[in-house]
């Protein structure tokens, strides 16, 4: 098939991944990463290639219409802070290595269809742009595809997002997630002196157990999460202060709205005298979807099958909310398979590579024709 590259350009890909991966890129933090990826696009000697205000890096490559254009991205940054990127390691077909797959094989990808382009060239009639995106991860809060969307709007054929790990998957449905910090603040005191007067912690864990206890519905699926916690100054310490950050999820926006009441309710039983509970919005990732009979959703499907893999479609929340927020078509796709994302251990098998970058170019050929 046209699309199945060679083992050299794979190999070349999987390069670059491991040079992006060694490359720290925390939330807020990928400037180095950005740059890098900025002066790598130069040297295709592309049409266009800058920056934008929020740190996203822009590749143009021009079609012989400029017609209506086609959108690739891939996320630049990593759930790790600096200090935790251990260097990716390559053992057979397998390579380890924190943020490999997610997403540093997605941004190595967008070098792979240029060069997929150059050595299997087609003519080109609509523009391709290839964006490497900021703060995708926690509390970034998609802000770089909402700069991204902000620019193209519904001007594009496609806005295609790629992730380096779940290969088979076709998102065409956004999670949607609201995240709030909520804080606690007492007047604190001397755990021996002051003993009985309200504990900040205390009065946190007795809420986290609260919301732990709301019953969830599993169809519509919908979850919630304490994933950080901190407060207090000293053991010996009555805290005057806690604070934790929570994350709803709900495959249908009713239930998620259903589950911020419940949570708002319980904030408000939890006052008392001398204590006073608040809840700070700090994420917001809408939910949004298109049709799995989208024209889309089928090209993207028909490619997986023709490469053997037997096709998923999901919900999931990615760069791809945005655009599916507004209705515009977009969807999510995975390169290769990976496990254990977002821990140190994270691994991708480096073969199943090919089948998704025969995917990935099947999608570019005919949303750019």
């Amino acid at each position: 098939m046209k699309w199945d590259l060679p083992a050299h350009l794979l190999e070349r890909i999987l390069d670059l991944a491991i040079q992006i991966q060694c490359i720290p890129a925390p939330t807020f933090q990928e400037q180095q990463r950005a740059q890098f990826v900025l002066e790598r696009f130069r040297e295709e000697k592309l049409d266009a290639v800058f920056s934008d205000a929020v740190g996203n890096v822009y590749a143009l490559r021009q079609g012989q219409t400029q017609g209506v254009p086609l959108v690739v991205s891939a996320h630049l940054d990593t759930v790790f802070p600096a200090e935790l990127n251990k260097a990716a390691i390559r053992k057979e077909d397998y390579i380890h290595g924190p943020g490999i797959g997610d997403n540093a094989l997605g941004v190595a990808a967008l070098f792979g269809v240029l060069w997929a382009l150059e050595e299997y060239p087609f003519s080109q009639e609509s523009d391709l742009w290839l964006i490497a995106t900021v703060c995708e991860e926690g509390l970034g809060d998609l802000r770089g595809m909402r700069a991204v969307v902000e620019r193209f709007r519904g001007r594009v054929r496609a806005y295609l997002v790629l992730e380096g790990m779940a290969l088979g998957q076709v998102y065409h449905r956004a999670l949607g997630v609201r995240r709030y910090r909520l804080k606690v603040e007492t007047a604190g005191g001397h755990s021996w002196v002051d003993f009985g007067t309200p504990s900040a912690i205390h009065h946190l864990a007795k809420l986290i157990v609260a919301l732990d206890a709301l019953p969830l519905p599993r169809s519509p699926r919908t979850t919630l999460n304490v994933g950080v916690i901190s407060g207090g100054i000293s053991v010996n310490t009555i805290a005057a202060s806690a604070t934790a950050e929570l994350d709803l999820r709900s495959e249908d926006a009713a239930s998620l709205a259903q589950l911020e009441r419940q949570v708002s309710q319980l904030i408000h039983q939890s006052q008392r005298d001398g204590v006073k509970v608040s809840a700070e919005r700090i994420g917001d990732r809408p939910a949004g979807a298109i049709s799995e009979r989208h024209p889309l959703v089928q090209l993207a499907v028909e490619a997986l099958k023709r490469g053997g893999i037997q096709p998923v479609l999901n919900v999931a929340s990615t760069d791809a909310n945005i655009p599916l927020s507004y209705g515009y078509p977009a969807i999510g796709i995975g390169l290769t398979y990976g496990e254990k994302a977002h821990t140190l251990h994270e691994m991708i098998h480096a073969s199943p590579l090919r089948q998704g970058m025969r995917q990935l170019m099947e999608l570019v050929e005919k949303l750019t024709q």
